[in-house]
C-alpha cells in the first residue's frame, strides 16, 4: 500500500484529476502553489496530497474566485491548523499516559 504523500501521478494524470489543464498546474507550481517531486528526468510527479491540494487550489480559484494571495493564505491557515491538530494529539496521548500513571500509583497507595 502507498502513502498518500508518495509522488505517482505524472502531470497530466494530475491535471486530469483535478479537472484542469497541464499547464494550469504548471501555473500553480510557478506561483509556488505545488511543489511536485521531480525525477532525474525533470519529470514532474504528483502525489495523493498534491492532487488534494491542487483540488481545494482549484475550488477557491475557480470556483469560489479567490485571488493568488487568498489562496496563499488559506493554504497557510490549513497548514498551521493540521500542525496544531498533531500537537493537540500528542497532548493527549501525554494526557493519558500520565492519567494511567496515576491511577497506577493511586491504587498502589490504596492497596498497602
Amino acid at each position: 500500500m502507498t502513502s498518500s504523500w508518495e509522488p505517482r501521478y505524472i502531470i497530466g494524470v494530475a491535471a486530469r484529476m483535478v479537472g484542469v489543464e497541464a499547464h494550469t498546474l504548471r501555473y500553480y507550481e510557478k506561483l509556488g502553489l505545488i511543489q511536485p517531486h521531480r525525477s532525474e528526468g525533470n519529470i514532474r510527479f504528483y502525489s495523493q496530497d498534491d492532487v488534494d491540494r491542487l483540488r481545494y487550489v482549484k475550488t477557491l480559484m475557480c470556483d469560489l474566485g479567490v485571488n493568488f494571495a487568498g489562496v496563499e493564505v488559506a493554504l497557510h491557515l490549513m497548514q498551521k491548523m493540521k500542525e496544531m491538530q498533531c500537537k493537540i494529539e500528542e497532548m493527549e496521548t501525554k494526557l493519558e499516559r500520565l492519567m494511567k500513571t496515576n491511577m497506577e500509583s493511586d491504587i498502589e497507595w490504596w492497596e498497602e
